[in-house]
């Protein structure tokens, strides 16, 4: 198993961190088998905020992804809809446990050089 460093916006991320947010959403699997997650909080914050277990992947089409995940999903509807539009295929990614980091910290020291667009896979 190994870990996924996502960006994500501040909002999502706020929203991952009080809880209200148990799924991460995205257009493309992950390839490999991962268990974990590590949280890039966008612009303005550009810093590894926080780190999370993954529970679980639920892919299929988007209609049926938001039948199963949007009592928790931390976003709207249209948010859901504007973001998989045209797609055939929606991603979730069920959060379990999440640890804030005590003190933000650089992509570098997780030997990333810029955030990436989706994800990367990174060691631990």
């Amino acid at each position: 198993m190994c870990r996924v460093l996502l960006s994500i916006n501040p909002p999502h991320v706020r929203n991952i961190l009080d809880g209200t947010k148990k799924y991460e959403y995205r257009r493309v699997r992950c390839s490999k088998e991962i268990d974990g997650m590590t949280i890039y909080c966008t612009f303005p914050v550009c810093k590894v905020v926080a780190e999370a277990e993954v529970t679980d992947i639920i892919t299929g089409d988007p209609e049926d992804v938001w039948r199963i995940t949007h009592d928790a999903s931390g976003i709207s509807k249209e948010f859901f809809d504007r973001y998989y539009e045209g797609c055939g295929e929606a991603v979730a990614y069920a959060i379990g446990e999440v640890r804030e980091l005590p003190e933000p910290r650089d992509l570098s020291e997780y030997g990333v050089s810029r955030a990436p667009q989706s994800f990367v896979y990174i060691d631990g």
